[in-house]
C-alpha cells in the first residue's frame, strides 16, 4: 500500500529544482508536510487544493517517513 502511495510523488528536475512534488503538479511534498505540521487538517488541504486527493496527502506522509 505504501509503495502505491509513493508512486504519487514525482521528482522532475525541471519543476521546483527537482524537489519531490505531487503527481507532476506544482505542490511540493515539503509544503504539504509543513501545512500539516502547522495544524492544517486534511479537509483544509483538500478545500484549498481542489485537485488534491486524500491519497496524495497520505503519500506525502509516507514520503516523509521514508
Amino acid at each position: 500500500m505504501e509503495h502505491q502511495l509513493l508512486e504519487r510523488i514525482t521528482i522532475n528536475p525541471a519543476i521546483f529544482s527537482g524537489k519531490p512534488i505531487i503527481r507532476d503538479r506544482r505542490l511540493a511534498v515539503e509544503h504539504v508536510l509543513g501545512m500539516l505540521a502547522a495544524g492544517d487538517d486534511f479537509e483544509t488541504l483538500l478545500e484549498g487544493y481542489p485537485w488534491l486527493e486524500r491519497e496524495d496527502i497520505l503519500a506525502c506522509l509516507a514520503y516523509g517517513r521514508a
